[in-house]
């Protein structure tokens, strides 16, 4: 079984290898669905989102991160804090499920 580790960059939060009991019990399956090709993309979280990556790759840079970047790709488990104003810096084509929380 792989092992699930996450760290916390810009107050972003990455969960590497979450396990499939942890995805069913979020009910992932049941989320929206978003994409978007290979680019740049200036995002402004208004809430707090947890995503999690079917594919494709990014690099989440902040104009005041001092260089501080945030990668993750297919498979990782994602949380992004309300507030946050990025650059998605994007690879390979991501095709996620997110959920906004709603408090």
């Amino acid at each position: 079984m792989a092992s699930s580790s996450s760290s916390s960059n810009l107050g972003i939060i990455v969960q590497k290898n979450p396990s499939q009991s942890q995805l069913n019990e979020l009910g992932i399956k049941s989320w929206p669905k978003w994409g978007c090709s290979p680019g740049k993309y200036q995002l402004k979280f208004d809430a707090q989102e947890t995503c999690y990556l079917l594919r494709g790759k990014v690099k989440v840079s902040t104009k005041n991160s001092n260089d501080e970047i945030v990668e993750f790709g297919a498979g990782d488990l994602v949380i992004i804090p309300k507030g946050l104003s990025c650059t998605w810096d994007v690879s390979i084509a991501v095709d996620k499920h997110y959920k906004f929380d709603s408090s």
